[in-house]
């Protein structure tokens, strides 16, 4: 069948290099893709958030399946439209990625099912938050109701923290949303081991799809601001068994029964960030699509039977689903250029990826990158994801770090203790 991907990061890459591994791909395409997914993909221009712009296309191209990679498409409704014109599609509708698109939904699907999470607070009025943060227990944690990329939360140590990250949220000249409704949710602090936690859905069953840890913070020992994500590596040592089961029987399908009760069917890939205190799962926040770099240490562990687990949870037919897992793990380690997550300058060489060869253990997956007739260059703030599969942790971290080791880019930087 012929297949189309949207989006155009390392996510995306992961995402076209697994399902390109299944014979019962033919064509694949992705918009727009990068320099990297061109390698695996045809690669076309789209603005992947207009419904007619991608239908038309699928329509010309005779595509028959379509993944949805990032959360803003799927924001504005794509995979509705979509299924509207008889595609398969894996990726939930525009109601049901209310649980990535407002924390405060959220929260509130967690009231009404009684899932545990950090007690919390939800403003539309910059000056009644600055009071409560003034309040509150430190450190506390300030999240933006809506999309901000992977870095709409702050973890502040001070009020004075606190009150900057709740202005450039409400600040409609920085940073802001820029609109009117905006609205901020002030959490209490959690402590624990922070784990990732993916489960397939088509509306009915219920399939885990792994267990990653992801790094947040830009530097070495957690330090340094927020970002999109530094590294991950799966599975997640927090994820035991029975930290799974917990998390299947506490979280994912209260959350699940309580979309049902309220009419929204959720079909695709759910993504739980969850602390774990003890044994016990709390919900931190949804995200409706794969993480990003977590999705990277998914593909390369699980090949090309992703594909198959994915058109199956579009189709409908989950249930006669099953996921082989090998005793494996899995690192990927992002490099990012000098100054993210803030500004970045564009266009510094890449060099030596050549020097590398890829295997069905090890892959380079791009997510900013492009190609002229100097080379390949960065586009970005997070450029390259290096990706290794190994029997054990340790021999999957030598060999990511040895690669990395042998990529010359002056521009860029990583953090050296991904899954140390």
């Amino acid at each position: 069948m012929n297949v189309l991907v949207l989006g155009g990061g390392g996510r995306e890459h992961s995402l076209c290099w697994a399902i390109k591994q299944n014979p019962r791909c033919d064509t694949l395409y992705c918009a727009p893709g990068n320099a990297g997914i061109a390698e695996v993909a045809i690669c076309r221009e789209l603005d992947i958030c207009d419904r007619i712009q991608v239908s038309e296309f699928c329509k010309r191209k005779e595509i028959e399946f379509v993944v949805v990679g990032p959360e803003a498409p799927l924001a504005h409704g794509i995979a509705d439209a979509l299924r509207s014109d008889g595609l398969l599609v894996f990726g939930p509708g525009q109601a049901a990625a209310s649980l990535e698109t407002s924390k405060a939904f959220t929260k509130g699907i967690c009231d009404s099912a009684g899932i545990s999470t950090a007690r919390y607070a939800v403003f539309d009025d910059p000056e009644k938050a600055r009071a409560h943060v003034r309040e509150c227990e430190l450190p506390v944690v300030v999240k933006d109701d809506g999309l901000a990329a992977g870095k709409g939360v702050t973890v502040a140590r001070s009020a004075t923290e606190a009150i900057e990250a709740i202005d450039s949220i409400f600040d409609k000249q920085d940073g802001g949303r820029n609109a009117p409704d905006a609205l901020v949710v002030i959490e209490e602090f959690l402590d624990g081991e922070e784990a990732s936690f993916f489960v397939l859905t088509d509306g009915e069953t219920v399939l885990p799809f792994g267990t990653a840890r992801d790094y947040k913070r830009a530097f070495d020992g957690d330090s340094g601001p927020n970002t999109g994500g530094m590294g991950a590596l799966s599975p997640a040592p927090a994820m035991t068994t029975e930290v799974v089961q917990r998390a299947l029987d506490d979280v994912i399908h209260p959350t699940l029964d309580q979309l049902r009760r309220r009419g929204i069917r959720y079909q695709g890939v759910l993504y739980a960030g969850l602390m774990i205190r003890n044994g016990h799962p709390s919900l931190l926040e949804y995200n409706v699509r794969f993480g990003d770099p977590e999705c990277q240490v998914l593909m390369i562990r699980l090949g090309a039977q992703a594909f198959d687990a994915m058109h199956a949870c579009a189709k409908g037919t989950l249930r006669d689903t099953r996921v082989n897992w090998a005793p494996d793990h899995a690192i990927t380690v992002v490099m990012a250029t000098r100054g993210y997550p803030g500004r970045v300058v564009n266009g510094s060489a890449i060099k030596g990826l050549d020097r590398i060869s890829a295997t069905s253990s090890f892959r380079v997956f791009h997510a900013a990158t492009a190609r002229s007739r100097d080379g390949l260059t960065a586009t970005g703030g997070r450029v390259l994801n290096v990706t290794v599969r190994s029997d054990s942790a340790p021999g999957a971290r030598r060999t990511v770090y040895e690669s990395i080791g042998q990529i010359d880019w002056q521009q860029g930087f990583f953090r050296s203790d991904i899954g140390k």
